[in-house]
This record gives C-alpha cells, sequence and structure tokens, in this order.
C-alpha cells in the first residue's frame, strides 16, 4: 500500500472477497539525507494514509513498513544518476518494480510464506498467454488512459505470475474514487502522485539532480553549429522538450543531446531531428516464459505496437521489431515518433498483450536517414 486511493480500495476489495489481507507500506528514501530534512518526502503523511485506511477500513489490521531504502539507492537510484550525467533520460519507476517492488519485496515476503500472493494497485492485468494459454501474462488494463504495463514491463515472470492487479478490470478512475467515497476512505479525495515521491517539496526535478550531480557547464548550439546559450548539466534538458530560449522567431526545442561534447543541440519543431523513425535496445526483457514470439528470429521480423513515455496515455505505434545477430532489438517505427530518447522505457504489445520492455540503448531520426542518403548520392557512404 502507498497510501494513495489505488492501493487502499485493492485491499478493500481483496479483504470483502475473503483474502486474508497483510498490508505493506515499502519505504524507498532516506529524507533525511536531504538538505531539507525530514520534510523532503511526503513517506511519513502516506504511512499515516495507509495506518488510517488500515484501521478504518481493513479491520484494523496492523501494516507494516518494509525499509528498503538502502536497496532502492543501490539498485535504482544510482544507476540512474549515471544515466543522466551521461545525458540519457532513465525512467526509476520502471527500474523501481523490476529490481524492488517486484524482485527484493517479494522474495523478502514471500520467504515468510511461501503460499502467499503479492497484491498492488497497478492499473495492468494477468490473463492467460497467446503462446502458452494455461500460464498467466502481462496485460494492458481496461482503463487504457490509466494502465500501467509499461511500467511493468521489465519486471521478473516469477514475481508477476504471483501478483494479483485487483485495479486492472476497472473501466475508469472515477470508479475506483467513487468505490472509496462509497465505503468512507479519506484517501477517494487523495491527489494522484505525479513523478518520483522522493523529489517531495522541492521546486523541481532539475534542481533536485543538482544536488547529487556536480555542475557541468556546456553549449547550447543550434544543428549547424552557432552557439546561442550556455547550460549547466545535460539532465536539465529531455529530448523533445521546448528550449526555453530567447532571441528565436520560433519556438526552439531539445533536438539531440550530445554527451561526448557536452552540447545540446535545440531545432525548430518541424525538424526532421526530432523524429524518431527506429530504435534499439539491448536489455529487452520478454515476460513469456523469457520466450519471445518465434517469428521474432525471422529476416523480416514481426509487426508489434510499441509504448514509450513520448506517446499519449493509452497510446501504441505500429512498428517491426527485428533481433539482429548483434543481440539488439531494433524496433522500426511506421510512424515517426516525437520525444523519444535513450534511457527511457519501450514496450511492446500485440493487443493488449504486452510481451516484454527494454531501455533505449540507441535511436535514429529522420535526420539521421537523410544524411545518410545525401552521403549515398556523394559517393561518402552511410553510416
Amino acid at each position: 500500500m502507498s497510501g494513495g486511493v489505488d492501493s487502499s480500495v485493492a485491499a478493500r476489495l481483496l479483504l470483502e472477497q475473503g483474502y486474508d489481507v497483510s498490508p505493506v507500506f515499502m519505504r524507498n528514501w532516506e529524507t533525511l539525507d536531504e538538505q531539507s530534512g525530514s520534510g523532503g518526502c511526503e513517506w511519513e503523511r502516506d504511512w499515516a494514509d495507509v495506518r488510517r485506511v488500515c484501521d478504518e477500513h481493513l479491520g484494523g489490521v496492523k501494516p507494516e513498513l518494509v525499509d528498503l531504502s538502502r536497496e532502492y539507492w543501490t539498485s535504482v537510484f544510482e544507476p540512474a544518476l549515471e544515466g543522466w550525467a551521461a545525458g540519457v533520460t532513465p525512467n526509476p519507476d520502471v527500474t523501481c518494480n523490476q529490481h524492488i517492488k517486484f524482485k527484493v519485496l517479494p522474495d523478502r515476503l514471500l520467504a515468510r510464506d511461501a503460499s502467499a500472493w503479492i497484491a498492488t494497485g497497478h492499473y495492468a492485468q494477468l490473463l492467460p498467454s497467446p503462446l502458452r494459454p494455461a500460464e498467466p501474462a502481462l496485460h494492458r488494463a481496461a482503463n487504457l488512459a490509466k494502465d500501467q504495463s509499461h511500467y511493468l514491463s521489465t519486471s521478473p515472470l516469477s514475481a508477476l505470475r504471483r501478483t494479483l492487479f485487483p485495479l486492472g478490470g476497472f473501466a475508469t478512475k472515477d470508479d475506483v474514487r467513487d468505490l472509496a467515497r462509497k465505503w468512507g476512505m479519506h484517501t477517494g479525495n487523495k491527489k494522484d502522485s505525479m513523478g518520483i515521491c522522493f523529489v517531495g517539496v522541492r521546486k523541481g526535478f532539475s534542481s533536485f539532480l543538482d544536488s547529487y550531480l556536480p555542475p557541468s557547464p556546456g553549449t547550447i548550439e543550434t544543428e549547424d553549429g552557432r552557439v546561442v546559450g550556455e547550460h549547466s548539466g545535460l539532465w536539465r534538458y529531455t529530448v523533445g522538450e521546448g528550449a526555453r530560449l530567447s532571441g528565436f522567431q520560433q519556438k526552439m526545442f531539445v533536438g539531440r543531446k550530445d554527451a561526448e561534447r557536452n552540447v545540446v543541440v535545440v531545432v525548430p519543431k518541424s525538424s526532421p531531428m526530432l523524429r524518431c523513425t527506429t530504435l534499439e535496445t539491448s536489455d529487452f526483457r520478454w515476460t513469456s516464459s523469457s520466450h519471445p514470439p518465434p517469428e521474432v528470429h525471422d529476416d523480416a521480423g514481426f509487426t508489434a505496437e510499441a509504448q514509450t513515455r513520448s506517446l499519449p496515455a493509452g497510446a501504441l505505434a505500429d512498428c517491426v521489431v527485428k533481433l539482429r545477430h548483434d543481440g539488439m532489438l531494433q524496433i522500426s517505427l511506421k510512424d515517426p515518433l516525437v520525444g523519444v530518447s535513450p534511457g527511457q522505457t519501450v514496450a511492446l504489445y500485440r493487443g493488449s498483450w504486452c510481451f516484454g520492455g527494454g531501455t533505449i540503448a540507441r535511436t535514429r531520426t529522420l535526420a539521421d536517414v537523410e544524411s545518410d542518403d545525401e552521403a549515398l548520392s556523394s559517393g561518402r557512404g552511410g553510416r
């Protein structure tokens, strides 16, 4: 339980269905490490909400606080810091699910009782696998606008098989809130959490990272190499976002981050540099018994749908997936996407079935395609 409406309703639903519910609150951040002290995070408030829900709506059962802040720092936050410093855009929510919430936590809890199950308030479903109907597989939630299978796409299948998602079949978030209000839960009116919880009351995420990463000043340049500004660190910029520069007749966007030169390249909205055509991942995790669809070995690849952080909620992008001889999974998009960046997570689907996810290692844009075409036509050879 997180202290929010989703996990509150999930726990009450399971209780009403006859399950023996043992609430667990996972603490992932040590706020006393922060300059702002114990007020830097809202975990104490969330913990109080969990206790209140348990006392008033779960029969007075006592919740357990599990402190995984050390594991979170080592497995999630430190690798993310390295990524931000290198100019990529990590997703700590995905790696937290993969390494902590669906690995360390269930390993610890199920060691006490091997017959137990884990349940969460995630919007996702476990339904029969299209490859092996007798086995469960990760599927999108009925509420596509709130679907969180993308964030679970790299989580271990062994843990997902022992997980219940009571909210997966709910059509809307309003239905969940209505249940909470019907039961008189104070969390029914609690706002949804946004972003990474431990940023808390800070002014912004970039300012938060400034306290962990040393200044790394560099230049902001246009595509033709003209210097138009300076930056204090690549982590302050995300591909596809507005660049907040004055002196231009049109709004400029972050088109690329060059970590070798420590340069942020800005382009107008119409630039082909913003339009990703292909992305590659080297750590893709298949959620169906660790086996990909058999067509992945075909030279032509296979058709699927991809989801990245840059897409609107619930949207998928048609693509062709190919497993290359070097072990990289290549995902070629039917229509280019704006704002795709290395470090982000890509999840693959067929309909509602999510058959895996991985970290984007490299991207290729329309600008790269045009550059290669120009090189070939001039006899210089492509990349």
